[in-house]
């Protein structure tokens, strides 16, 4: 077994991203807050109608019945908290690393009403002890960093109930023999784009192959069940993003400076040409136990 209590959350390194103002992610985010992949289900959607798509996608997964508890880690602002009370009739948890995420989610969570509980912890999964009924994790694992996937899959395998499901939304890089099969090559401008992003825009974050998680997942003792590819969205989703930061470029600058603006800007058009051509990608991972 891995030593979780060895390892401490990356507090910093999250703050240092998501505690910059929830006001400046306001601005291209939109309603929802949802900082990952929509889901297009049809082509008229806007992005936020995509964001609750992408969540009731993966809440879908998990067989969510009334009553149960759903852990959320890495919840972000909320949005996909207040979906599962408000579709599924459930209790959440949410874990978040940002001060400023957990504050705005409690925020919007406290306008909904239900008799369930809805909590929003400043928590990192390797401080997590309780048992929950199922989990859902989108778009927090790729900050993780590889050498603690195991002491991760170790954690929510334990806190899950033996017919426990977990559903884990990811960015996802590729494997060498992908590439070959895409007739991919790596170039230095991709290796460029590669270190920005992970020095300026996810500070430590590492993207894992498809065949990275299921190995992990499965030496921790859960079962692949499915695996759904939703990278091509992304690339619509970032579309969206950049024309809205755009839009408010002048107010984005004001609360953040020129040099935060054009780092955002850089991030959101570079990264539409990586999901594009299928360098990088995004998966859901239905995880039995």
């Amino acid at each position: 077994m891995t030593e979780k209590s060895k390892l401490s959350p990356k507090y910093e390194e999250l703050a240092e991203i998501y505690d910059i103002s929830n006001e400046f992610y306001q601005l291209f985010l939109g309603e929802t807050m949802g900082y990952t992949c929509g889901y297009f289900e049809r082509e008229d959607m806007t992005g936020d109608q995509a964001q609750l798509a992408k969540f009731d996608l993966a809440l879908g997964k998990l067989g969510l019945r009334p009553g149960m508890t759903l852990l959320d880690i890495g919840c972000g602002w909320g949005a996909g908290l207040a979906r599962a009370v408000q579709q599924y009739d459930v209790n959440v948890i949410g874990l978040t690393l940002s001060r400023e995420q957990q504050r705005y989610a409690v925020e919007k969570l406290a306008t909904i009403d239900t008799d369930r509980t809805i909590e929003v912890r400043l928590q990192g999964w390797e401080e997590f002890d309780d048992h929950v009924d199922r989990i859902v994790s989108i778009g927090a694992f790729e900050h993780f960093g590889f050498d603690r996937y195991p002491a991760f899959f170790e954690t929510t395998h334990r806190a899950l109930p033996d017919d426990g499901v977990m559903l884990l939304h990811t960015i996802t890089g590729f494997d060498l023999r992908r590439a070959q099969e895409l007739g991919l090559s790596l170039t230095f401008e991709h290796a460029r784009f590669a270190k920005f992003i992970a020095d300026e825009i996810f500070p430590g974050g590492r993207l894992p192959s498809v065949p990275k998680v299921e190995e992990n997942a499965v030496a921790a003792g859960f079962t692949v069940a499915r695996v759904h590819e939703i990278g091509p969205h992304y690339v619509r989703t970032l579309k969206i993003w950049e024309d809205a930061l755009t839009a408010h470029r002048d107010e984005a600058i004001a609360l953040q400076g020129q040099v935060v603006y054009d780092r955002f800007a850089k991030y959101l058009t570079g990264c539409q040409k990586y999901f594009a051509s299928g360098h990088i990608s995004v998966h859901q991972f239905t995880l039995t136990k």
